[in-house]
């Protein structure tokens, strides 16, 4: 009972308006007298995050869930400073669009006509991680767990997706997906439609055993081959571009199709492989390419509105608690819109309630800090002796290892 009840304060928290969110602030929001119990909960506490995970699925499902709906598989990176939290590394990172020290995840996204949100996530451990055993278990990483691809992270979340029956008819990635021939073989196999974004320089199948690059076929279509769609509505309305598709052999039954969109003001091409175990229309490829956009979307409101990248923890554990919470309290947010588009009452001259709005009136009105002079003065207090603490730590480490340098030259 413990653990749940901490487990709500923990959600209520990260969907409070705080600069920063972490163990002390969600903390002193709920009414603690210091961050122990918070911390407990992600660290010791018994509970199952994979648990909360397939709840969060259900909750999900059960108000959003489409046959028609679209999975959607990316990853995202949180920068970080030191080296001991599990994962991180120097790597590329879409969040700063650069290689820095990072961890990264890949997402499972759900997409419907209701809403969409997170639905799953798995930590991404390098070789420089799953090859140092000592490393991994300072992380608190479970024995036996080894590397795995970014796409074999993907298709083990989708199996999990498919075991568990959830309700979709497409998955959609980027080209960290769409270039990974075993994926695509995989999906075609376990007859998943798809459409995942490939390279310019992507080679396809042209008739007796040669392959054409991407663009090269492109270039190739004569103007008739091209029609202006939407890629569906966007913040300032309709995404028109310029779409036209290629018919494509394959192995086995099923279609496949080079999917290629043009931008109708800068002329930038970009490409998708295609696969569905039934006919399809253009107009419906184009549908599940433009909602490949809503995982961006929902890293955006996960990050902003239920901090999803704040969480300040290095071990394994911890790590999936914190970021299992955070995709709960985005669903709620989610399905809350949802419910709003459906049933709620919408002026003509205001739009419906989004995400944003609601969490904004859900922390000036359930979501109550307790604002006693005596408990702010007591995490004062708290904050500048644990500030103490650690500084004095620092000095003293810092005398330890300027005294061993001065040492070691006295020695030569």
């Amino acid at each position: 009972m413990e653990p749940r009840r901490r487990a709500r304060a923990f959600v209520l928290g990260l969907l409070a308006e705080l600069p920063r969110k972490n163990c002390w602030t969600i903390a002193e929001q709920a009414g603690d007298a210091s961050p122990d119990g918070m911390q407990h909960l992600l660290a010791r506490a018994k509970w199952d995050a994979g648990g909360v995970r397939d709840d969060v699925r259900g909750y999900v499902i059960e108000h959003l869930g489409d046959p028609g709906a679209v999975l959607v598989i990316d990853e995202t990176g949180d920068v970080k400073k030191g080296t001991a939290s599990g994962g991180v590394q120097r790597q590329y990172t879409g969040t700063a669009g650069r290689i820095e020290n990072a961890q990264v995840a890949v997402w499972l996204g759900y997409a419907a006509p209701g809403g969409h949100t997170l639905i799953d996530r798995d930590l991404y451990l390098p070789k420089s991680w799953t090859a140092d055993e000592d490393r991994c278990a300072a992380a608190g990483i479970p024995a036996g767990i080894t590397f795995a691809t970014k796409p074999q992270l993907a298709r083990k979340m989708i199996e999990w997706a498919v075991t568990a029956r959830v309700p979709f008819g497409w998955v959609a990635g980027d080209e960290v997906y769409g270039d990974n021939g075993p994926l695509r073989t995989w999906l075609e196999q376990e007859e998943i439609a798809f459409v995942l974004a490939v390279a310019c320089d992507h080679r396809v199948p042209a008739g007796a055993g040669r392959t054409i690059r991407a663009d090269q076929l492109a270039a190739r279509l004569p103007k008739k081959a091209w029609q202006r769609l939407s890629a569906g509505k966007g913040a300032k309305g309709h995404r028109w571009y310029d779409w036209a598709w290629v018919t494509i052999s394959g192995p086995g039954p099923g279609h496949r199709y080079l999917l290629i969109r043009r931008n109708r003001r800068t002329g930038e091409l970009a490409f998708h492989r295609c696969y569905s175990p039934q006919p399809v229309t253009l107009a419906a490829l184009v549908k599940v390419a433009g909602l490949r956009w809503t995982i961006e979307e929902n890293f955006q409101a996960g990050k902003g509105l239920a901090g999803l990248d704040e969480h300040q923890v290095r071990r394994w554990t911890s790590w999936y608690r914190w970021v299992s919470l955070a995709m709960l309290a985005a669903a709620a947010l989610t399905i809350a819109a949802a419910l709003e588009h459906a049933y709620g009452s919408c002026p003509a001259d205001q739009i419906p309630l989004t995400r944003n709005e609601i969490a904004h009136l859900l922390s000036g009105q359930a979501v109550r800090p307790a604002h006693d002079a005596t408990h702010r003065m007591r995490w004062s207090r708290w904050r500048r002796r644990h500030q103490h603490r650690a500084r004095t730590c620092h000095y003293q480490r810092q005398t330890a290892e300027d005294r061993a340098r001065n040492d070691l030259r006295l020695e030569y």
